[in-house]
Protein backbone atom coordinates (compact mmCIF):
# COMPACT_ATOMS: atom_id res chain seq x y z
CA UNK A 1 0.00 0.00 0.00
CA UNK A 2 0.98 3.77 -0.68
CA UNK A 3 3.27 4.88 2.35
CA UNK A 4 1.70 8.41 2.36
CA UNK A 5 -1.99 6.72 2.42
CA UNK A 6 -0.76 5.06 5.11
CA UNK A 7 0.61 7.32 7.32
CA UNK A 8 -2.55 10.02 6.01
CA UNK A 9 -0.23 12.26 4.59
CA UNK A 10 0.22 14.46 1.21
CA UNK A 11 3.05 13.93 -1.18
CA UNK A 12 4.38 16.50 -0.54
CA UNK A 13 4.76 16.44 3.53
CA UNK A 14 7.78 17.59 5.30
CA UNK A 15 9.60 15.56 7.97
CA UNK A 16 7.36 17.17 10.64
CA UNK A 17 4.44 16.20 9.10
CA UNK A 18 5.14 12.63 8.83
CA UNK A 19 6.93 11.91 12.03
CA UNK A 20 3.96 13.55 14.08
CA UNK A 21 1.35 11.47 11.52
CA UNK A 22 3.49 8.23 12.34
CA UNK A 23 3.68 9.08 15.98
CA UNK A 24 -0.32 9.29 16.32
CA UNK A 25 -0.73 6.27 14.22
CA UNK A 26 1.88 4.29 16.21
CA UNK A 27 0.01 5.39 19.67
CA UNK A 28 -3.13 3.92 18.24
CA UNK A 29 -1.94 0.38 16.87
CA UNK A 30 0.89 0.17 19.34
CA UNK A 31 0.51 -4.21 20.14
CA UNK A 32 0.96 -2.72 24.42
CA UNK A 33 -1.74 -0.33 24.04
CA UNK A 34 -3.89 -3.54 22.04
CA UNK A 35 -3.21 -6.64 23.44
CA UNK A 36 -5.05 -9.38 22.17
CA UNK A 37 -5.55 -8.19 18.77
CA UNK A 38 -3.02 -8.98 15.78
CA UNK A 39 -4.87 -6.84 13.43
CA UNK A 40 -3.50 -3.86 15.35
CA UNK A 41 0.04 -5.67 15.59
CA UNK A 42 -0.42 -6.13 11.55
CA UNK A 43 -1.23 -2.85 11.48
CA UNK A 44 1.21 -1.11 13.30
CA UNK A 45 3.99 -3.00 11.36
CA UNK A 46 3.02 -1.12 8.25
CA UNK A 47 2.85 1.75 9.69
CA UNK A 48 6.07 1.09 10.71
CA UNK A 49 7.53 0.44 7.43
CA UNK A 50 5.83 3.34 5.96
CA UNK A 51 7.68 5.70 8.19
CA UNK A 52 11.06 3.83 7.73
CA UNK A 53 10.59 4.66 3.82
CA UNK A 54 9.82 8.08 4.36
CA UNK A 55 11.86 9.52 6.60
CA UNK A 56 14.32 8.22 4.43
CA UNK A 57 15.29 10.85 2.28
CA UNK A 58 17.10 8.85 -0.53
CA UNK A 59 14.66 5.92 0.10
CA UNK A 60 11.69 8.40 -0.24
CA UNK A 61 13.03 10.34 -3.12
CA UNK A 62 13.29 7.07 -5.28
CA UNK A 63 10.04 5.75 -4.63
CA UNK A 64 8.93 9.47 -5.48
CA UNK A 65 10.75 8.54 -8.93
CA UNK A 66 9.50 5.33 -9.12
CA UNK A 67 12.86 3.34 -8.86
CA UNK A 68 11.18 1.18 -5.87
CA UNK A 69 7.97 0.19 -4.49
CA UNK A 70 6.78 1.22 -1.02
CA UNK A 71 8.51 -2.24 0.75
CA UNK A 72 12.07 -0.76 -0.83
CA UNK A 73 12.49 -3.39 -3.56
CA UNK A 74 13.28 -2.44 -7.13
CA UNK A 75 10.77 -1.98 -9.51
CA UNK A 76 13.05 -2.47 -12.97
CA UNK A 77 16.60 -3.88 -12.71
CA UNK A 78 19.33 -1.42 -13.58
CA UNK A 79 22.89 -1.74 -15.03
CA UNK A 80 25.91 -0.23 -16.12
CA UNK A 81 24.56 1.60 -18.56
CA UNK A 82 21.97 3.13 -16.20
CA UNK A 83 24.99 5.22 -14.72
CA UNK A 84 26.59 3.08 -12.61
CA UNK A 85 26.21 -0.77 -11.01
CA UNK A 86 23.39 -2.60 -10.02
CA UNK A 87 21.20 -3.02 -6.95
CA UNK A 88 19.71 -6.45 -5.79
CA UNK A 89 17.05 -5.88 -3.35
CA UNK A 90 16.41 -9.30 -0.65
CA UNK A 91 14.36 -9.31 2.17
CA UNK A 92 15.52 -10.13 6.15
CA UNK A 93 13.88 -10.70 9.09
CA UNK A 94 12.78 -7.42 9.98
CA UNK A 95 13.03 -4.88 7.46
CA UNK A 96 14.90 -5.10 3.87
CA UNK A 97 18.41 -4.81 2.49
CA UNK A 98 20.71 -3.83 -0.14
CA UNK A 99 23.16 -5.35 -1.60
CA UNK A 100 24.93 -3.04 -4.69
CA UNK A 101 27.89 -3.22 -6.39
CA UNK A 102 29.30 -1.57 -9.95
CA UNK A 103 31.72 -0.18 -12.23
CA UNK A 104 32.29 2.66 -10.27
CA UNK A 105 33.54 1.07 -7.23
CA UNK A 106 36.67 0.62 -9.86
CA UNK A 107 36.93 4.05 -10.64
CA UNK A 108 34.94 2.82 -14.06
CA UNK A 109 37.18 -0.13 -14.57
CA UNK A 110 34.67 -3.13 -14.68
CA UNK A 111 36.03 -6.29 -12.78
CA UNK A 112 37.65 -8.04 -15.91
CA UNK A 113 39.53 -4.80 -16.33
CA UNK A 114 40.75 -4.04 -12.95
CA UNK A 115 41.81 -7.78 -12.93
CA UNK A 116 43.55 -7.44 -16.21
CA UNK A 117 45.16 -4.48 -15.42
CA UNK A 118 46.67 -5.60 -12.01
CA UNK A 119 47.96 -8.83 -13.60
CA UNK A 120 50.24 -6.32 -15.99
CA UNK A 121 51.03 -4.38 -13.16
CA UNK A 122 52.33 -7.47 -10.88
CA UNK A 123 53.05 -10.32 -13.03
CA UNK A 124 55.09 -9.22 -16.10
CA UNK A 125 58.71 -9.65 -15.82
CA UNK A 126 61.60 -6.82 -15.86
CA UNK A 127 60.34 -4.71 -19.30
CA UNK A 128 61.58 -5.56 -22.16
CA UNK A 129 65.01 -7.21 -21.29
CA UNK A 130 66.64 -10.12 -22.25
CA UNK A 131 64.63 -13.07 -20.19
CA UNK A 132 62.02 -10.57 -19.06
CA UNK A 133 59.05 -12.55 -20.89
CA UNK A 134 55.56 -12.42 -19.06
CA UNK A 135 54.84 -14.78 -15.71
CA UNK A 136 51.71 -17.08 -15.82
CA UNK A 137 49.45 -17.45 -13.14
CA UNK A 138 46.75 -14.89 -11.63
CA UNK A 139 47.73 -12.34 -9.00
CA UNK A 140 45.22 -12.61 -6.08
CA UNK A 141 42.46 -9.97 -4.95
CA UNK A 142 40.33 -9.65 -2.08
CA UNK A 143 36.44 -9.91 -2.90
CA UNK A 144 34.56 -6.78 -3.48
CA UNK A 145 32.94 -5.34 -0.25
CA UNK A 146 28.64 -6.06 -0.07
CA UNK A 147 26.50 -3.52 1.37
CA UNK A 148 23.33 -3.85 2.94
CA UNK A 149 20.53 -1.99 4.93
CA UNK A 150 18.49 -3.41 7.78
CA UNK A 151 15.88 -1.85 9.90
CA UNK A 152 14.90 -2.60 13.14
CA UNK A 153 12.86 -1.25 16.03
CA UNK A 154 13.60 0.98 18.43
CA UNK A 155 13.89 -1.84 21.67
CA UNK A 156 15.79 -3.92 19.37
CA UNK A 157 18.78 -1.55 19.36
CA UNK A 158 18.50 -0.60 22.61
CA UNK A 159 18.18 -4.45 24.26
CA UNK A 160 20.55 -6.04 21.48
CA UNK A 161 18.94 -9.19 19.41
CA UNK A 162 20.37 -11.21 16.11
CA UNK A 163 18.69 -10.87 13.05
CA UNK A 164 18.98 -13.28 9.78
CA UNK A 165 19.38 -11.99 6.88
CA UNK A 166 19.09 -14.23 3.42
CA UNK A 167 21.84 -12.83 0.93
CA UNK A 168 21.59 -12.41 -2.83
CA UNK A 169 23.55 -16.08 -3.48
CA UNK A 170 20.92 -17.66 -0.88
CA UNK A 171 23.63 -17.65 2.20
CA UNK A 172 22.07 -17.15 5.63
CA UNK A 173 23.64 -14.64 7.76
CA UNK A 174 23.08 -14.05 11.61
CA UNK A 175 23.82 -10.58 12.39
CA UNK A 176 24.05 -9.50 16.14
CA UNK A 177 22.93 -6.73 16.79
CA UNK A 178 24.40 -5.16 20.26
CA UNK A 179 22.56 -3.30 22.66
CA UNK A 180 22.56 0.56 22.51
CA UNK A 181 23.06 0.65 18.89
CA UNK A 182 22.64 3.79 17.25
CA UNK A 183 20.48 4.70 14.09
CA UNK A 184 22.47 4.77 11.02
CA UNK A 185 25.54 2.69 12.53
CA UNK A 186 27.37 0.16 10.11
CA UNK A 187 28.82 -3.17 11.20
CA UNK A 188 31.35 -5.01 9.52
CA UNK A 189 30.92 -8.58 8.78
CA UNK A 190 34.56 -9.85 7.71
CA UNK A 191 34.65 -12.12 4.92
CA UNK A 192 30.88 -12.33 4.02
CA UNK A 193 31.43 -10.34 0.82
CA UNK A 194 32.07 -11.31 -2.48
CA UNK A 195 34.62 -13.97 -3.33
CA UNK A 196 38.40 -13.16 -3.42
CA UNK A 197 40.10 -13.98 -7.34
CA UNK A 198 42.19 -16.19 -8.11
CA UNK A 199 42.18 -17.53 -4.45
CA UNK A 200 42.09 -14.09 -2.79
CA UNK A 201 40.27 -13.73 0.75
CA UNK A 202 36.35 -12.95 0.11
CA UNK A 203 35.70 -9.19 0.37
CA UNK A 204 33.55 -8.08 3.62
CA UNK A 205 30.28 -7.21 4.32
CA UNK A 206 28.86 -4.03 5.85
CA UNK A 207 25.47 -4.24 7.30
CA UNK A 208 23.98 -0.34 7.89
CA UNK A 209 21.39 -0.63 10.70
CA UNK A 210 18.23 2.40 10.67
CA UNK A 211 16.37 2.50 13.56
CA UNK A 212 13.08 3.26 13.37
CA UNK A 213 11.59 5.67 16.55
CA UNK A 214 9.11 4.45 19.05
CA UNK A 215 5.72 5.97 20.31
CA UNK A 216 6.88 6.25 24.41
CA UNK A 217 10.24 6.60 24.20
CA UNK A 218 13.38 8.81 23.45
CA UNK A 219 16.88 8.49 23.60
CA UNK A 220 19.57 10.90 24.26
CA UNK A 221 23.11 9.92 24.24
CA UNK A 222 22.53 6.40 26.65
CA UNK A 223 19.91 7.94 28.79
CA UNK A 224 15.86 7.13 27.78
CA UNK A 225 13.34 9.51 28.09
CA UNK A 226 9.21 8.85 28.30
CA UNK A 227 6.81 11.68 28.89
CA UNK A 228 4.67 10.15 31.76
CA UNK A 229 0.57 11.37 32.25
CA UNK A 230 -0.70 12.28 35.95
CA UNK A 231 -3.82 13.19 37.38
CA UNK A 232 -3.81 16.50 39.24
CA UNK A 233 -4.52 14.28 42.29
CA UNK A 234 -1.10 12.38 42.01
CA UNK A 235 0.77 15.37 41.09
CA UNK A 236 -0.35 17.79 44.25
CA UNK A 237 -0.65 14.56 46.82
CA UNK A 238 2.01 12.31 45.68
CA UNK A 239 1.63 8.80 44.33
CA UNK A 240 3.34 5.40 43.47
CA UNK A 241 2.61 4.75 39.68
CA UNK A 242 3.68 1.83 37.44
CA UNK A 243 6.10 3.41 34.38
CA UNK A 244 7.11 1.21 31.68
CA UNK A 245 10.69 0.86 30.84
CA UNK A 246 13.12 -1.06 27.98
CA UNK A 247 13.93 -3.41 30.65
CA UNK A 248 10.33 -3.95 31.66
CA UNK A 249 7.52 -2.06 34.19
CA UNK A 250 8.54 -0.38 37.53
CA UNK A 251 6.95 1.21 40.03
CA UNK A 252 7.59 5.22 40.48
CA UNK A 253 7.01 7.44 43.25
CA UNK A 254 5.82 10.71 42.39
CA UNK A 255 6.52 13.48 45.13
CA UNK A 256 4.07 15.85 46.20
CA UNK A 257 3.67 19.11 44.33
CA UNK A 258 4.67 18.07 41.07
CA UNK A 259 4.84 19.72 38.09
CA UNK A 260 4.57 19.48 34.63
CA UNK A 261 7.81 19.30 33.25
CA UNK A 262 9.21 17.99 36.46
CA UNK A 263 12.02 15.27 35.83
CA UNK A 264 12.58 12.01 37.89
CA UNK A 265 15.70 9.56 37.56
CA UNK A 266 15.16 5.92 37.34
CA UNK A 267 18.58 4.84 37.85
CA UNK A 268 20.38 2.20 35.47
CA UNK A 269 16.80 1.36 33.32
CA UNK A 270 18.15 2.95 30.19
CA UNK A 271 20.91 1.65 27.53
CA UNK A 272 23.83 0.23 29.34
CA UNK A 273 24.90 2.17 32.09
CA UNK A 274 22.39 4.84 31.19
CA UNK A 275 18.84 5.69 33.05
CA UNK A 276 15.72 6.48 32.67
CA UNK A 277 14.27 10.41 32.50
CA UNK A 278 10.66 10.36 33.43
CA UNK A 279 9.09 13.83 32.51
CA UNK A 280 5.76 14.51 34.23
CA UNK A 281 2.88 15.68 32.56
CA UNK A 282 0.06 16.95 34.59
CA UNK A 283 -3.31 16.23 32.61
CA UNK A 284 -6.88 17.69 34.12
CA UNK A 285 -9.98 14.94 34.21
CA UNK A 286 -11.44 14.64 30.33
CA UNK A 287 -15.41 15.53 31.89
CA UNK A 288 -16.84 18.19 34.05
CA UNK A 289 -15.44 18.14 38.14
CA UNK A 290 -17.88 20.62 39.18
CA UNK A 291 -16.90 20.58 42.52
CA UNK A 292 -13.14 20.78 41.61
CA UNK A 293 -14.01 23.85 39.95
CA UNK A 294 -16.52 25.34 43.09
CA UNK A 295 -13.45 24.05 45.36
CA UNK A 296 -11.33 26.30 42.84
CA UNK A 297 -13.56 29.26 42.54
CA UNK A 298 -13.28 29.60 46.43
CA UNK A 299 -9.54 28.64 47.00
CA UNK A 300 -7.38 31.39 48.27
CA UNK A 301 -3.74 29.64 48.05
CA UNK A 302 -1.56 31.12 51.14
CA UNK A 303 1.36 31.45 49.10
CA UNK A 304 -0.13 33.41 45.57
CA UNK A 305 2.88 32.80 43.69
CA UNK A 306 2.58 34.47 40.01
CA UNK A 307 3.66 31.44 38.01
CA UNK A 308 4.59 34.20 34.81
CA UNK A 309 6.44 36.52 37.31
CA UNK A 310 9.42 37.43 34.91
CA UNK A 311 8.16 36.98 31.32
CA UNK A 312 7.84 41.01 31.22
CA UNK A 313 11.33 41.34 31.99
CA UNK A 314 12.68 38.63 29.75
CA UNK A 315 10.42 39.81 26.75
CA UNK A 316 11.47 43.95 27.32
CA UNK A 317 15.45 41.86 26.89
CA UNK A 318 14.34 40.61 23.40
CA UNK A 319 13.18 43.89 22.43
Amino acid sequence: MDPYALLGVARDADEKAIRSAYRALAKKHHPDLNPGKPEAEAKFKEIAAAYALLSDAEKRARFDRGEIDATGAETAPRGPAGGGGYYRQYAGDGGHARYSAGAEDFGGFDHDDLESLLRRAFNQGGGGGPGGGPRTGGFPLKGQDAHYSLTVDFLTAARGATRRLTLPDGQVLDVTIPAGLKDGQALRLAGKGGPGVNGGPHGDAFVEVAVSPHPLYRRDGDDIIIELPVTLKEAMLGAKVKVPTIHGSVMLAIPPRSSSGTRLRLKGRGIRAGHQVVELKVVLPPGEEPELATFLEGWKPRHDADPRAGLADLDREGA
